[in-house]
């Protein structure tokens, strides 16, 4: 090992980020040794009744950030599972898809066996898991998709179906007592495939063969049906399939959020029973929507991923999902601008840092310890307002101020910027032109803005921002805002028919001050600036 690897090492070994913190801790798990079985094991889990969504995205996206600050730790190899929970019985028919009456058919048949609405798979897990893995591979994900049909069916999980059934009175033990008595008089772990019809009973087992590894259950003409557990003829419940996955697949960490707390107590305490050691967990909170309320994909309250990465970089979304995982968050379209623009700041600060601040840096987190080094010379709220001030959706309108802001900055040499362009476009159309809202200065306000004309009319148009923020600033004291927020915010919404923008001088400059005084000269004629 080298000196620099060392050093490496030992600052991953202090990060305080909470993802080198995780992989610590399962470092200590395997005692900082290679597992027997060649490898460090990360799960994330899928059910397939439903597409891919931003949960899904957030859980992966943080496990990779765990499993890449392991990798920063030790040489111990690591896999990341994608699991798919594909032979789950299809409980309701989701709203989002064509051809509800033929799904309504195949109600509690295993997903793998559910026609395809959308007519391009053999199935609809087939679909939905390909969707799972077009989506992942969007974003870059290094991950093996497993799906639980092939796992149950092939046999890999026969040897931890028959250890659930040996020790079956224990994980009823477990699972009962959290159950409703009504409940509790049919509840069995097992859940048999009817040989009839292939759907997924939800019955109570009369029966157990430990011998045989079969089980007996009363079908609906009152016959006894005795199905093996093995070979894909039952899986389990969910708490209890859990429980066995881990024990099969001998997970070493799986993440989940603040819902699943009792579930993954409960799978834990079977997973004992089984003879395993339960994965390391770590609780995320859930995301809430613009009310506080929590997030909820059938009532559609939260943000989907195609609406952020109409708006902003997968980058930003990135951070959103680093930045604190254990605390509640809003997930709404207000919160996307200011991710984007904590991301450049994050970003532009790493080069400059040294190897302790840069462990600490979300970018070495978000872009697995390599974070590029192309500078944007604008933030995302600037090309926002600038899109408003001009009222244009044209790229070229808003380059033709950038080139002058950022002499030599062209689409070509600052593709970040350009993409960023895109998307302020995007963010402006749909959610700030339909809002803005102009009103004429009040008497005060007009007095002020009639000296902030006079001074951008004789400055130097080479001023830089900080020095046409402080000339603002300076005419606002000057008229005796009590509250200089005022001054700016009466700029904001007499100018850009906003109540907030980013620094008025950083604008200024960009937009150039002469085409600022024009600006500032048409509301003072009372002209409509909505026009473009």
């Amino acid at each position: 090992m080298t000196k620099n690897t060392e050093l490496a090492t030992e600052l991953a070994m202090d990060s305080k980020a909470w993802p080198f913190q995780e992989a610590r801790n399962l470092l200590k798990r395997v005692n900082g040794k290679m597992p027997d079985k060649g490898h460090v094991l990360f799960e994330t889990g899928y059910g397939p009744s439903g597409l891919p969504h931003i949960g899904t995205f957030g859980e992966v996206a943080r496990t990779s950030m765990v499993r890449r600050a392991f990798h920063e730790l030790c040489d111990i190899p690591t896999r990341l599972v994608a699991f798919s929970d594909d032979m789950d019985g299809l409980r309701k028919v989701p709203d989002n898809v064509p051809n509800k009456e033929m799904l309504a058919e195949y109600l509690e048949m295993p997903l793998t066996k559910v026609p395809d609405p959308f007519g391009t798979h053999d199935s609809f897990g087939a679909h939905n898991n390909a969707r799972l893995q077009t989506f992942l591979d969007q974003f870059g994900f290094e991950y093996e998709f497993v799906s639980s049909t092939e796992c149950y069916k092939s046999g890999q999980f026969d040897d931890a179906l028959l250890a659930v059934l040996r020790e079956y009175d224990k994980v009823m033990g477990v699972i009962l007592p959290t159950l409703g008595k009504e409940r509790q008089a049919t509840y069995s772990p097992f859940l048999p495939l009817c040989p009839d019809t292939g759907r997924v009973l939800q019955v109570p087992v009369i029966e157990r063969d430990l011998d045989a590894g079969t089980i007996v259950y009363e079908n609906a003409a009152g016959a006894k049906v005795e199905v093996p557990v093995t070979g894909g003829h039952c899986k389990l419940q969910w708490k209890a399939d859990w429980a066995m996955r881990w024990f099969a697949l001998n997970v070493d960490y799986e993440m989940s959020g603040k819902d699943l707390i009792e579930s993954v107590k409960l799978s834990s305490k079977i997973c004992r029973i089984l003879g395993a050691r339960p994965p390391e967990s770590f609780t995320y909170e859930l995301f809430l929507d613009e009310n506080g309320e929590k997030i909820s994909k059938s009532r559609g309250n939260g943000l989907t991923i195609d609406e952020w990465l109409r708006y902003a970089t997968p980058e930003s979304l990135s951070l959103y999902m680093f930045q604190q995982p254990r605390r509640a968050k809003r997930l709404f379209f207000d919160v996307i601008p200011r991710a984007v623009d904590d991301y450049l700041r994050f970003l532009d600060g790493y080069q400059g840092q040294d190897g302790a601040e840069q462990l600490a840096n979300p970018a070495w987190h978000i872009h697995g310890g390599t974070p590029p080094q192309e500078g944007v010379p604008l933030t995302f709220a600037l090309l926002m307002n600038l899109a408003g001030a001009c009222n244009s959706e044209d790229p070229a309108v808003l380059w033709g101020f950038i080139t002058r802001y950022a002499p030599g900055a062209t689409p070509e040499s600052h593709p970040t910027l350009d993409t960023l362009v895109g998307y302020a476009i995007n963010y402006y159309r749909d959610f700030v032109k339909p809002h803005k809202v102009y009103r004429q200065p009040t008497d005060p306000e007009r007095a002020a803005m009639e000296d902030l004309l006079a001074a951008l009319e004789g400055m130097d148009p080479e001023l830089s921002g900080t020095d046409i923020q402080n000339g603002v600033y300076e005419i606002g004291k000057a008229h005796e805002f009590e509250n200089l927020r005022d001054w700016f915010k009466a700029l904001y919404e007499v100018l850009f028919g906003q109540s907030q923008g980013p620094r008025f001088g950083s604008f200024a400059a960009l937009y150039g001050v002469s085409e600022t005084a024009a600006l500032v000269r048409r509301a003072l004629a009372g002209d409509d600036l909505s026009a473009e």
